[in-house]
């Protein structure tokens, strides 16, 4: 039943945002901040696809125990396209709102970044380790957590100040993709019913990719 289950949300999630990233960066009359919506909404699916795929093909034939090693490297490539994704989500926020200055919050961002990629990539991960350390688990999401809380401040003042009716629930759905996510990363090993929230945190990242499109069709 949990192949089934999880392999049908997994098809209607991962089709559902690269479609609506295909729409908004293939439409050419819109502006750019939608195209590079899309863009951002395409690499999310196919970073997702990287773990996804390979944790359903695991349900499906011998068990998730037995192909530590695909999903393993499939986390570790969507941890990283998940950090570049919002590299790019603040690239549309300074499109969106017209911010042309504020170069040093532009420095941090990609310092957050790039400490996290390294992160990501230490072998201390043992990423295609059925037993890889929490510690490490905590290491690369500090500066994740940083970048997330940085754009949700940034969202929300940016909606308010400048009345925007159709990003105005962006912060909120960053909030709840890290509030369901953080408790993964800290208890999922020992608690296992906690990755059950990684079900309303990938639908916190749709609502984020619906919101863009929505968006774009209101403006066309």
């Amino acid at each position: 039943m949990q192949a089934i289950m999880e392999t049908l949300f997994d098809i209607f999630y991962l089709t559902s945002v690269i479609m609506l990233g295909i729409l908004m960066a293939s439409k050419k009359q819109t502006q750019k901040q939608y195209r590079l919506f899309g863009i951002m909404a395409i690499l999310l699916g196919f970073g997702d696809a990287f773990h996804l795929i390979p944790r359903a093909f695991a349900l499906w034939t011998t068990g998730l125990e037995n192909h530590a090693f695909s999903l393993g490297m499939g986390k570790l490539i969507t941890s990283i396209t998940m950090t570049i994704f919002y590299v790019i989500l603040y690239h549309v926020w300074r499109m969106r709102y017209h911010i042309t200055e504020q170069k040093g919050l532009t420095a941090i961002i990609y310092i957050l970044a790039f400490l996290r990629i390294i992160l990501c990539l230490c072998p201390q991960n043992a990423w295609t380790s059925p037993a890889a350390p929490l510690s490490w688990g905590i290491y690369r999401n500090i500066p994740f957590t940083i970048m997330g809380i940085l754009m949700i401040i940034l969202f929300y003042k940016s909606t308010r100040q400048h009345h925007d009716s159709s990003f105005k629930n962006m912060w909120l759905t960053i909030l709840l993709s890290f509030g369901f996510y953080i408790p993964v990363v800290l208890f999922a090993d020992t608690i296992p019913l906690m990755g059950m929230l990684m079900i309303p945190k990938t639908l916190a990242y749709l609502w984020t990719v619906w919101i863009g499109y929505q968006a774009m069709k209101t403006n066309m």
